[in-house]
């Protein structure tokens, strides 16, 4: 045992020497499938090989329980009564907006499932290789942020897993001033979180299915549980079914159509990169199981929140939309133990949402841009290193809600991301990418100096009216006129105008460069399986 701990300790002072220098934390060169000489790139960035294409249609619906069953989604109809708006908009709202955002995500997941390259690589086919790096660095900040944030909400449910355990948990003494913005207990709590969650966010995303099987069971049956746990006890659901609407007109109608484009916006962050993981299909077609797989979700998650919080109103005197909180309330011996499991399961989704969501996005991205230096598990550790302490997401959660709302306005730069990511592969490109040319400076999209213009205009047609409502989540005294209006479209007018300009541009001027005939494709090196799989007759999709 001994010999066996002077060797590992032996080891990590061999990996440590030479770490004080940036030389010594370049990566070992590495043999990739199409990166040219001069250009330094890493297998994580590289084509998915064979053995690690193993995600099937369950896989699928695993990811998407994982990433969408959270105590945020739980709470979204919450923000809805909270505006003056019933249930039933609520309802309506995630429907539209999750079946909107599904079809989204589906199409754009497809590159992914077909090249088999990552978010970071394939966006280079529309916006060139160096403008690439703008939709990177976007998706890569607003991972970091909800990174904090679902670490933070994590660590409130080990509080109430613990507290379960031990009630005196609550009574820590708190130590430090009101300024931290955390009280010890707290701080402890958030730590605990940290370390427990580490782990799973240096392993690779392959290999997480079976991570995404378990938490889907227990969120589930926690999920449900809950609504029934507290139904029951109510004697019923409670009266939120017989709720008017607060506000009435136009109104009540812009009410809705704000809803909706935040229902529709809130999933952009993961639509943008949806390729991350759609690269590990077994099946390529099964991507668009998506599209069933995620309003239904979204949809089921929502109800269960509702009707928890109108039940909980006939027991606690006031609606309860927090399953935490709830969870929080059940302090005899018996219903210790379901609080337990709550706090157990929530902490296993807030975990399941940072991988899927975030942490494995975030490091994608910053592997791209530094794969000399960075691999996927260095840039995991890094981005739960800033993401966790760095940012101080106690105060992001607790005192900066102008900075929750600037977080929520980024979707205006991911919006139009998406829509050009769409366009090109389905329209423009008409799915014929040159997957070597990816991994190429000096190739076929390089465009102008590494920049698309035709991108770079959609995005320009697309963000420039947005702004207003940007300045105004940052600070709401800001009076914008009737660019508000603009701003409950945000979502959708981002995408429709982004997708519509760079069509019309790259039709009217085309990058003739860029462009794939059917026959080339054939025999570009490594994309023979791609170009067969183009053309390959329809098949039943995966069981």
């Amino acid at each position: 045992m001994m010999d066996y701990v002077r060797q590992r300790l032996s080891s990590v002072r061999e990996k440590a020497e030479g770490k004080h220098r940036i030389s010594g934390w370049v990566l070992p060169k590495q043999q990739t499938s199409f990166a040219p000489d001069g250009t330094w790139t890493n297998v994580d960035l590289d084509v998915t090989p064979p053995e690690r294409r193993i995600w099937t249609a369950s896989s699928i619906l695993g990811y998407w329980v994982s990433d969408i069953l959270s105590a945020q989604s739980w709470q979204i109809g919450a923000s809805v009564l909270a505006i003056g708006l019933t249930w039933r908009e609520a309802i309506w709202c995630v429907i539209v907006g999750s079946v909107v955002m599904s079809f989204a995500i589906a199409f754009n997941g497809v590159p992914g499932a077909y090249l088999r390259v990552p978010f970071a690589v394939w966006i280079r086919s529309a916006f060139g290789f160096h403008f690439a790096k703008f939709p990177v660095v976007c998706r890569m900040i607003t991972a970091l942020f909800w990174h904090a944030i679902q670490t933070y909400t994590g660590s409130t449910a080990l509080t109430v897993m613990l507290a379960a355990i031990w009630p005196s948990y609550l009574s820590i003494p708190n130590s430090l001033p009101p300024s931290a913005g955390i009280t010890s207990q707290g701080l402890l709590s958030h730590f605990l979180f940290w370390i427990i969650q580490l782990p799973f966010l240096t392993i690779h995303p392959h290999k997480l299915k079976l991570f995404f099987v378990f938490k889907a069971f227990i969120t589930i049956t926690a999920a449900v549980g809950t609504t029934i746990a507290v139904c029951v006890t109510a004697g019923g659901s409670g009266d939120i079914w017989n709720q008017q609407p607060a506000v009435t007109g136009w109104s009540r109608s812009w009410l809705i159509v704000s809803t909706l484009t935040a229902q529709t916006g809130s999933w952009s962050t993961v639509g943008t990169n949806i390729s991350d993981f759609t690269r590990y299909v077994k099946t390529p077609r099964n991507t668009f199981y998506q599209t069933v797989f995620f309003p239904f979700i979204c949809f089921f998650i929502a109800v269960l929140g509702i009707i928890s919080a109108s039940a909980s109103k006939v027991l606690y005197g006031d609606y309860i939309w927090d399953p935490l909180t709830l969870a929080s309330k059940w302090t005899s011996p018996g219903a210790r133990a379901g609080a337990f499991y709550c706090g157990l399961a929530w902490m296993v989704a807030q975990i399941g949402v940072n991988v899927s969501a975030n942490v494995i996005s975030a490091s994608n991205d910053l592997a791209s841009l530094f794969p000399k230096y960075i691999n996927i598990r260095r840039a995991a550790i890094f981005c739960t290193i800033v993401g966790g302490w760095v940012m101080v997401p106690w105060k992001i959660v607790t005192s900066a809600e102008s900075l929750l709302n600037f977080m929520s306005s980024l979707g205006i730069f991911l919006a139009p991301i998406i829509a050009v990511s769409i366009a090109d592969y389905w329209v423009v490109k008409q799915r014929r990418v040159q997957v070597s040319a990816l991994y190429t400076p000096h190739g076929r999209y390089r465009y102008v100096a590494g920049c698309n213009w035709r991108a770079a205009v959609a995005m320009l047609v697309s963000i420039g009216p947005t702004m207003p409502s940007l300045a105004k989540n940052v600070n709401a005294l800001i009076d914008i006129g009737g660019a508000a209006y603009i701003a409950d479209l945000v979502w959708y007018y981002g995408f429709l105008s982004a997708f519509f300009v760079y069509i019309g541009l790259s039709k009217f001027w085309p990058a003739e460069e860029s462009l794939v005939s059917r026959d080339d494709l054939e025999i570009i090196d490594g994309m023979e399986t791609d170009a067969a799989a183009i053309k390959e007759p329809p098949q039943k999709l995966d069981p």
